[in-house]
Order: C-alpha cells, then structure tokens, then sequence
C-alpha cells in the first residue's frame, strides 16, 4: 500500500508540482507547506467553488442528486484508504468530462473572486507571508484539483502547489485521474518527491494542517504545526510538542463543519450540497 502513496505522491509532484512565481529565494533549502481546506481558507476550497459552479447552471438536478446520494455514504463511512478515495474522486470528476481546462480554470477565477476571498484566513496568510519574507518557498499540499490549488497559490503569491492531477487529453478532462489522489500519506510522499527536486531540506522545513489526515505531512518536516486542529490533530500535536494556532472564532466552527468533509468525498458533497444551495436561493 505504501508503494501506492508513494506512486501517488510523487506523480502529483512531477505532473502538479506547478510553480506559479519564479525567481531566487534568500533561503533556499526551506520552505513551508501548508493545506488548504480550514487551514488556508476556511471550508473546503471545493465546496466554495461547486457552489460558484452551481450558481452557473453548471450542473443539472439530476446529475446532482444521484450522484450526492453516493458520496454522502462515502463521506459517513469515513474511509480511508487510498483505492476508496481514488474511486470517490473518479466519480467525482466524471462531472467535468468533456469540458476544456481553459474554461474551468476561467470560471475558477471568477469564483475566487467572487466567493472564495473572502473565506481566506488572515492569520495563516501572515504565517505563509512570513515565510515568504523570510526567503523561503511557500507551496500549497492539498487534494483539491491542481487547477484550483495553482489559481489560489497565484492569486496568494506563493510559490506553488501540490494537488490532484486530472487526465487531460487535447486541452479536454477526460473525467479521469491521472494517478492516485493526493490524500493522506500521498501528500507526505509529494513533499518528499517536491524536496529531492528543489534541493530543499526537510529538517528545515515548516507544514501547517488541521487535519490528523495530514499527521504524516507535518511529521515528514521539522517544524509541524497544527492549524485550528481537528480533536485528534490536536492530541496529537500536544503529545509531540508540536506548535498549535488557531484562529477560528467560537462562531464560525459550525459555518465551515459541513463544507470540511474530509478527502475527495467532500469534493461531491460539495457539489451536492452547492447545488441545493444556489436552488434554495433562486427560489
């Protein structure tokens, strides 16, 4: 299974380790990675934008809701393993086959803009900004579709990011993986593969999650930090002596628990629950 993570992790850095900005850095040999979803921005990146999609009669009801159906019992399951995820996102893909990348990473603009900007957090945006201050590359490590995670990493002024790779035939998706996810281990062995690349050292290295997903990201690095925790992450990161911040008001936790379904079920979830959401204010 190992193999499969690490097939995973190192093909998103071949094919998704995109770097947005160029240039020397002043510190060369460290960098920090930080997750996106509750860490970066608050809910998942995907939710934020399925519902943008939504809003744009991107999907029709029925696609909708057969599909909702079935990854609302993948989220509940809470499955884990790499072959469950890969078959959750798969499906989940099979939304955008036949449309051309140009066009999404259009509308991925235009919903940032509009809807996602506002859901950054501005006290992780000061760690990453330190960070890059400090001379150091700042890359985004997520699940989310490649496409999306390089928009947010331009549009932040990072370095890059690590991300799901999509197949992509002709400038078209084919509705298809190109590899594993990058979840869990995956996106440990991504910055492993990200490291070798960029000569940096991992002992030097920052990660920021709030995910105990992410436990083997932030144990790859010498500096792991546990961002608005979930209850195990935090555990965890008291038992290690890991740093934790957390910049979540006591209100916003139930705003953004249902977009934070975990891994690629969220993906769907997001979609379904952004559909039934643009419905309700339309009617």
């Amino acid at each position: 299974m190992l193999s499969r993570y690490r097939q995973a992790g190192e093909a998103s850095a071949r094919a998704g380790g995109a770097r947005v900005t160029s240039g020397p850095t002043s510190d060369p040999t460290a960098a920090a990675f930080f997750d996106v979803d509750n860490t970066m921005m608050r809910g998942a990146s995907i939710f934020h934008f399925a519902v943008g999609l939504a809003r744009r009669n991107y999907f029709t009801g029925r696609e909708i809701v057969g599909f909702g159906v079935k990854q609302v019992k993948f989220v509940l399951s809470g499955s884990e393993d790499l072959e469950d995820v890969a078959s959750a996102t798969a499906a989940a893909l099979s939304f955008v086959q036949g449309r051309r990348v140009d066009e999404l990473v259009a509308l991925s603009e235009e919903v940032f803009d509009e809807s996602m900007i506002d859901k950054l957090i501005p006290g992780t945006l000061a760690i990453a900004q330190g960070h890059l201050d400090a001379g150091q590359q700042v890359w985004l490590v997520t699940a989310t579709p490649i496409e999306l995670a390089s928009l947010i990493a331009t549009r932040l002024g990072l370095t890059g990011a690590l991300g799901t790779v999509s197949e992509i035939r002709d400038g078209v998706y084919t509705g298809h993986l190109d590899g594993p996810p990058l979840h869990g281990l995956a996106k440990a062995e991504a910055i492993k593969a990200l490291a070798a690349r960029e000569g940096l050292d991992l002992a030097r290295c920052s990660a920021y999650s709030d995910s105990s997903n992410d436990i083997p990201m932030l144990s790859t690095v010498g500096n792991p930090v546990a961002v608005n925790p979930d209850p195990a992450l935090r555990a965890h990161a008291r038992e290690n002596d890991w740093k934790i911040r957390d910049f979540r008001r006591r209100e916003q936790v139930k705003r953004f628990a249902l977009p934070a379904a975990a891994g690629a079920g969220g993906i769907a979830l997001g979609m379904a629950v952004g559909y039934a959401t643009a419905r309700a204010r339309r009617y």
